[in-house]
């Protein structure tokens, strides 16, 4: 890569790092808002799920590609200052709703992957793709692992009022790094033209439609956002339910994010080499599997470490794999839109996970039937992407091709 395309990449890292390890942290808030605001833990976890359903939108990706990341990662970025500034003055839970769940929601959509790996699809060549989406998944992993043990810091130290405010600053960050993007669409390099499709985005979403793989990708999506949201939003509160500490809760979320550093990473790079379905299907199973250990030992602080670090390993490997599908079937010039599509997918699964988990809390006081969801959904999601039809669309343009 040229240095203005190094540079590209290294925004997007760091945008990634503040962006979701920040996204990550807002389990630790569980109970001390809850308490003092006087709220159940459903009303909490609703806000998230507002939050993960309006982030899921694909309205910030057909903006990417249309006019380019730069200004919307910057909107992003400044609103999502504005929502934890919101945060750390609330009183009331109807201002709990607009910025933790509205405002957090819509800047989220505007600094997620759908956003940054369009931007970061322009200056990559195609056989370097999934590895490079895997260094940008492993960012978000990197700023689990600095940013929530950080916050939790913070909130033990000074309150979480304090601690929202301060990271209303650090997410401002985020604007101005995005100044660095293009600001408009650019050539992809290493892209021959049979690579791109010439139609327009109205028939490829057409295509899309059509094309069964795309459907299963869209509907294992789901169970991902369905696990990632429901641990990172409740796995410290049913840590200290059972009688652990919230640094615990802190620490193991930092685990996953230490240890999906090199899951994305290495899922990346065998993205490159092996069929991405294949991997997705056994990366789901993985995660059920470890689910049902982790539910048949006793909750230990050790336990929620190694628990922490083994669903870290899998915990954003499909985000190479599932965004690198997508490019190897359509191609790249319409990444944002078409990912974003199946992201939304992934947001709704997010909406269920947090706000099952806080329902099935307050009515059964206990959080084992999630569980027991999460290990069926992760069965579910290794079998529909077995038999995903993942070779591309372009240049074999025929109607067996786009019906498959």
């Amino acid at each position: 890569m040229n240095q203005r395309k190094t540079h590209v990449v290294g925004y997007s890292i760091l945008i990634i790092l503040i962006s979701m390890g920040t996204r990550q942290t807002f389990g630790i808030y569980l109970q001390p808002v809850t308490d003092e605001l006087g709220i159940g833990r459903e009303l909490f976890s609703l806000a998230i799920a507002i939050q993960s359903i309006i982030g899921g939108l694909p309205f910030a990706g057909i903006l990417s590609d249309r006019y380019g990341s730069r200004w919307v990662a910057i909107g992003g970025g400044l609103l999502f200052a504005v929502s934890m500034y919101l945060m750390s003055i609330t009183t009331h839970w109807t201002s709990l709703m607009l910025g933790f769940g509205l405002l957090s929601g819509v800047s989220l959509s505007c600094v997620s992957y759908v956003v940054v790996l369009g931007a970061v699809v322009q200056v990559v060549s195609p056989e370097r793709r999934s590895r490079t989406f895997g260094f940008i998944t492993a960012a978000g992993s990197v700023g689990m692992f600095i940013v929530v043990p950080t916050a939790q810091h913070i909130l033990n130290t000074l309150g979480w009022r304090t601690t929202f405010a301060i990271f209303a600053g650090i997410v401002g960050l985020i604007a101005v790094l995005a100044v660095g993007y293009p600001t408009r669409k650019q050539q992809v390099p290493g892209s021959e033209s049979t690579e791109e499709p010439s139609d327009s985005l109205t028939q490829v979403l057409a295509i899309a439609s059509q094309h069964s793989g795309y459907w299963l990708l869209t509907i294992g999506f789901f169970v991902c956002g369905f696990h990632v949201s429901y641990v990172a939003s409740h796995l410290p509160a049913y840590l200290t339910d059972n009688g652990l500490s919230g640094t615990a809760g802190a620490t193991a979320l930092s685990m996953v994010g230490l240890f999906n550093l090199f899951g994305s990473t290495l899922f990346g790079y065998l993205g490159d080499r092996y069929r991405k379905k294949y991997l997705l299907s056994g990366l789901y199973l993985g995660r059920s599997i470890i689910i049902s250990l982790f539910l048949l030992f006793p909750v230990t602080e050790t336990a929620a470490i190694i628990f922490g670090a083994a669903i870290g390993f899998l915990w954003l490997a499909t985000v190479p794999l599932t965004s690198g599908t997508v490019v190897q079937i359509f191609g790249p010039r319409y990444l944002s839109t078409l990912y974003g599509i199946v992201f939304f997918s992934h947001q709704v699964g997010s909406f269920l996970g947090v706000w099952l988990g806080g329902r099935i809390y307050d009515v059964t006081g206990m959080y084992t039937p999630v569980w027991i969801i999460a290990i069926i959904l992760g069965v579910l999601a290794c079998i529909v992407h077995l038999p995903i039809a993942d070779r591309p669309v372009y240049p074999l343009r025929t109607t067996s091709a786009m019906t498959r």
